[in-house]
């Protein structure tokens, strides 16, 4: 009973995705609506006065798509990026600190919590072992494994300090090497990303239901992986 509860609770909340997004292209569609435009209005209304915040808060969630983001407004004049690349760090940095820390004082509740990933602690303890402190360096483009491994390094006797000083100078590369290209080559994605939307303006029907297939195979492959671990563990 639980089982069909939570399979009708991810179609409702498929479909209702759906038909919001739905919804929106038809009013697109229908209206003189400029993604060019709104990107200037938004850049200029809400980016200008709480740009660093979000990229710092984002950051805490290791989100490239905010760092991009970030990296065309600078390419556009609305933010530093200097400042960007400063600023993503320290967030980055901050959120492989809280995770470091939820290992090292909560050991108990990472246990408990995390009795699903026992592989993938395992796999970052050997990684570890075999490869010293580089793993800190290149672990936040190891998809699968990036708060995995802060955790389980808490977990052990690693010297806090070393893990803080390898922790920020990975994470100004991580914001360089993410941000620099989306400044470097602001225009050339806002065109790609124009004329995207241009297609998808005039194809809204075809948009439409290749929204729903992606949906439906992300809602398929979620829980055939969340059944797959259960049977598992």
């Amino acid at each position: 009973m639980e089982k069909i509860k939570q399979n009708l609770k991810s179609i409702i909340i498929g479909g209702i995705i759906i038909i919001i997004v739905a919804s929106l292209f038809l009013y697109i569609k229908d209206s003189d609506f400029s993604l060019e435009e709104s990107i200037k209005t938004l850049w200029e209304n809400h980016v200008k006065d709480w740009g660093y915040v979000i990229l710092f808060c984002w950051s805490i969630l290791e989100g490239e798509w905010g760092l991009l983001l970030a990296g065309i407004a600078a390419h556009q004049g609305y933010l530093d990026v200097y400042w960007c690349i400063f600023i993503a760090g320290l967030g980055g940095f901050a959120g492989d600190q809280i995770y470091f820390y939820i290992g090292r004082l909560r050991k108990e509740y990472v246990y408990k919590k995390f009795r699903s990933q026992r592989r993938k602690f395992a796999l970052a303890s050997r990684l570890m072992q075999k490869y010293g402190w580089p793993i800190i360096f290149v672990q936040r483009y190891m998809y699968g494994l990036r708060t995995i491994i802060p955790i389980s390094i808490g977990l052990t006797r690693y010297s806090a300090l070393k893990f803080a000083l390898i922790n920020l100078v990975s994470a100004w590369a991580w914001a360089a090497i993410t941000i620099v290209p989306a400044w470097y080559f602001g225009e050339e994605i806002l065109n790609v990303i124009q004329g995207i939307f241009a297609k998808i303006k005039g194809n809204l029907l075809l948009f439409a239901i290749l929204l729903a297939i992606i949906v439906s195979l992300i809602a398929i492959f979620v829980w055939w992986r969340k059944n797959h671990i259960k049977e598992k563990y």
